[in-house]
């Protein structure tokens, strides 16, 4: 049922969240992906883009789901990664290089406190964020 929420919320931002999305082109955009990308290229290796899912922003807090992909459209293999090679990634438990974070602005500086890589569950919706993170992910905590 949560995951139904998020691809409803996905498809439907304009069902009156608290949230909204930064368009591309926008220094907040830019901030944010800038923000996940050193963890991704630590994992992943360099270069990455993002293709991006979902972004959301609500005063100090943000959420992003996206794809890594190398740039023009390269898939990422998981296994020839830095993170594989130190073990950290096993391509056959992951969904793939998608990503997902929760940020918070500190200052003029966004910073991805929370991510992770190839998750196959709906990490985020541990009850233990939503007092900080319900603006940008209230499918699933109850808002």
């Amino acid at each position: 049922m949560r995951r139904l929420a998020f691809f409803l919320a996905v498809l439907m931002p304009g069902m009156g969240w608290a949230w909204e999305e930064p368009q591309r082109g926008t220094d907040t955009r830019s901030a944010l992906m800038d923000a996940l990308r050193p963890h991704a290229e630590w994992m992943l290796g360099k270069p990455v883009e993002f293709v991006v899912h979902s972004l959301r922003r609500s005063g100090d807090v943000g959420f992003a789901s996206v794809r890594a992909q190398r740039p023009g459209g390269g898939m990422i293999e998981i296994a020839r990664t830095p993170g594989a090679k130190r073990g950290q990634l096993d391509a056959e438990f992951m969904d793939g290089s998608s990503l997902q974070a929760l940020y918070r602005k500190s200052g003029k500086t966004w910073v991805a406190v929370h991510w992770a890589i190839g998750a196959t569950d709906v990490w985020y919706a541990d009850p233990a964020f939503c007092p900080e993170y319900q603006a940008v992910i209230p499918e699933v905590c109850g808002g």
